[in-house]
């Protein structure tokens, strides 16, 4: 149901590129619990269900991380749409965030396979662990950092005169979103600080293994819950709303009038157009001219949005 919602709605502001990877997401949940439910039913060891449990496990995961760098493209376009409060270049911020997020990514599949599979050494199975903790502390690090650079950018914003009330309710919801996610990278953390080698051959290390790890309800709690509000935030306050569909527009210091950059000509070839997607940006950018919007509004077209 709320993957309808969220797909209706960034259908209907048109912002599939600013917040398109909330669907995408949703349905990964989707398949990701779907599969847990099956397992729920088909436990005992096989090939089979060991693939299924463990594809349960790398789309349960690798979403959480995927809600995180939506919420640095929101900050970047909110950058975009009020520039000359930016504590960063708008265009960077996606080149530096989704960087990390790539490394996050990759370190959390490669950990996802090693320590979700029973068959594995325990070498194996402490390098996973070790590889998911490394995910989760550069992933930890990195909301702290947007963290700061988000309140550097409200703070800013809030003081001048007149107020910018316009990215208020945006930002607000990216505090709440982003402390939904840091709950949950902490529950991780904890997770994989206790025992969580997993020998299906002896009873009494499986005894041993981290109640989070051995207990349903806190992954529940602490994963699924969590998640789902984060989706509900985000469905209720749809930053399609509040923003500009394209990033040429800006916010005149007025706090009121709206105005937009002529669009600047992209000299980049499509492969290296694909290449900029694919790296999230952090590759093969799109070179960033020097305008930036003056409270003189002479030399821009005035948008529809303004007053």
């Amino acid at each position: 149901m709320l993957q309808v919602l969220k797909t209706d709605k960034t259908s209907r502001y048109k912002s599939t590129k600013l917040i398109g990877l909330h669907p995408l997401c949703a349905v990964m949940f989707a398949i990701g619990y779907s599969l847990r439910e099956y397992g729920t039913f088909n436990y005992m060891y096989s090939i089979p269900n060991l693939i299924v449990y463990i594809l349960s496990q790398v789309f349960i995961y690798i979403c959480p991380p995927l809600l995180e760098l939506a919420n640095y493209k929101i900050l970047g376009r909110l950058f975009y749409y009020i520039p000359y409060y930016a504590p960063v270049p708008p265009g960077k911020v996606m080149r530096i965030f989704g960087g990390l997020m790539i490394l996050v990514e990759t370190l959390n599949s490669l950990g996802i396979s090693l320590a979700s599979n029973p068959s594995s050494s325990q070498t194996q199975q402490h390098l996973g662990n070790h590889l998911i903790l490394a995910a989760l502390s550069i992933q930890l690090i990195v909301i702290i950092i947007f963290l700061l650079l988000a309140a550097i950018f409200h703070t800013h914003c809030t003081k001048s005169k007149p107020h910018f009330k316009a990215i208020s309710t945006t930002i607000c919801t990216l505090y709440i979103s982003m402390a939904l996610i840091f709950i949950r990278c902490i529950y991780r953390l904890v997770e994989h600080l206790g025992d969580t080698t997993v020998d299906i051959h002896n009873s009494t290390s499986l005894g041993n293994l981290s109640p989070i790890l051995r207990y349903e309800w806190f992954f529940y709690v602490f994963e699924a819950m969590l998640m789902l509000m984060n989706s509900v935030v985000w469905n209720i306050w749809h930053p399609g709303r509040y923003l500009p569909r394209s990033y040429h527009v800006y916010l005149a210091k007025d706090g009121v009038t709206e105005v937009e950059m002529g669009e600047e000509v992209d000299g980049r070839s499509g492969l290296e157009k694909v290449g900029a997607v694919l790296t999230l940006g952090v590759l093969f950018g799109k070179k960033e001219g020097s305008q930036m919007v003056e409270a003189e509004l002479g030399d821009y077209g005035v948008c529809g949005r303004g007053s």
